[in-house]
């Protein structure tokens, strides 16, 4: 087990690794020590090459995260709040940048902030008391976690403008419908470590080579992103996963993945 100040990173078997959000007493509020100590935690886990998936949680019970810290923001000069910003982009690039699959389980308030750090990952499992929103233009300011952006990537341009523009917060169901979420379920938590076992049992180079090829074409030309998917099934293709895969395949046995290109 790895620990950082406010972030608690739990190993669990296969290569699946919580990352649990853990400021219960301000539902996980994310003040500035919090967006370092995330960030800290993100590089660590992008530069494991053990880790297989990763699941994002919370130790509160009714929160999985309300966003930026409003309190501490509150006390800011405009100078501290300039100083803060590259900081808090950089936690939540912590997450969508991570090479391996992520998974956030909410079953609870994920508002602004809390919202996008579930955004930022590549799935979302809800439970029956998650409840999302992007409320900033109700405070004075603009997604700035990636909410505009991922929001809109997820759901659709007219989908996202109803959601920041009104400020509304909405269900797992609504969520779901609206392909916010990809799964809602009784225990959240426990259906995104189930899913992040099914991912680890597959070839740790597979996986990570097709979510490279997933997220960099997601912006490019059609050709281009066949020309990533091409380069990424080369290294892919000719690595010693591939070549046990095949072998395991005939041999009619489990694969057990070198993990190495």
């Amino acid at each position: 087990m790895i620990d950082t100040p406010l972030i608690r990173i739990d190993r669990h078997e296969a290569g699946v690794v919580e990352v649990v959000l853990d400021r219960p007493e301000a539902m996980n509020a994310v003040s500035t020590q919090m967006a370092t100590a995330l960030t800290a935690a993100g590089a660590s886990l992008a530069e494991d090459t053990s880790v297989r998936a990763v699941v994002l949680t919370s130790s509160h019970d009714k929160a999985f995260c309300v966003g930026a810290d409003l309190k501490e923001r509150n006390g800011l000069t405009d100078e501290q709040l300039r100083a803060q910003r590259p900081g808090n982009r950089l936690a939540y690039r912590a997450l969508l940048d991570l090479p391996v699959p992520t998974i956030a389980a909410v079953d609870g308030y994920a508002m602004g902030g809390g919202c996008e750090l579930a955004l930022a990952c590549d799935l979302i499992v809800a439970g029956p008391r998650a409840l999302f929103a992007l409320p900033e233009v109700s405070v004075g300011v603009i997604p700035g976690g990636g909410g505009t952006q991922l929001m809109t990537r997820r759901i659709g341009w007219s989908r996202a403008a109803d959601l920041i523009f009104t400020a509304r917060r909405i269900d797992a169901e609504e969520a779901l419908r609206l392909g916010l979420a990809d799964r809602f379920v009784d225990d959240a938590k426990g259906e995104a470590l189930a899913l992040a076992s099914t991912i680890a049992k597959h070839s740790p180079v597979g996986v990570r080579n097709a979510k490279a090829a997933m997220r960099g074409g997601l912006d490019v030309s059609l050709d281009e992103g066949l020309d990533l998917e091409d380069a990424r099934w080369h290294d892919t293709a000719f690595s010693a996963d591939r070549a046990e895969g095949v072998r395991a395949f005939a041999e009619k046995r489990t694969p057990e993945w070198p993990g190495l290109g």
